[in-house]
């Protein structure tokens, strides 16, 4: 069954800032919904310095959404090693990636006709 659209705008919301709360860096927002066979409505991807950043990024995430939601991932990946950690909430997947990690796989060009909302830094 679908969420709503209120919904997934919360849970999106959420995700956001968790990411935030941790410092994460580089937040995109993928708007997944337009392209044929996609397997998510949105990807949210951003970066961490190091593992144990990237592991508290997904931490983060995991906890804010559970709190403020009562929702949690229904698939998770990566977190043995901490370079990419991938929280699959159905309509949102999210990708917290080490730099170099990030830059070698570039889901921003391989999904490139998704519409992508940047989210600017604040420190």
């Amino acid at each position: 069954m679908a969420k709503t659209k209120n919904s997934t705008d919360q849970l999106i919301a959420h995700i956001i800032e968790g990411i935030e709360n941790n410092k994460g860096l580089d937040i995109k927002l993928l708007d997944l919904r337009k392209i044929e066979n996609s397997i998510s409505d949105y990807f949210i991807i951003c970066s961490g310095t190091s593992n144990t950043h990237v592991d508290s990024i997904s931490g983060s995430i995991q906890k804010h959404v559970s709190k403020s939601l009562k929702e949690h991932a229904w698939h998770t990946e990566g977190e043995e090693m901490s370079q990419w950690i991938l929280l699959d909430y159905v309509d949102v997947v999210v990708h917290v990636f080490q730099r170099q990690v990030r830059e070698h796989y570039d889901l921003e060009s391989l999904w490139g006709d998704a519409k992508i909302t940047t989210f600017s830094q604040t420190v």
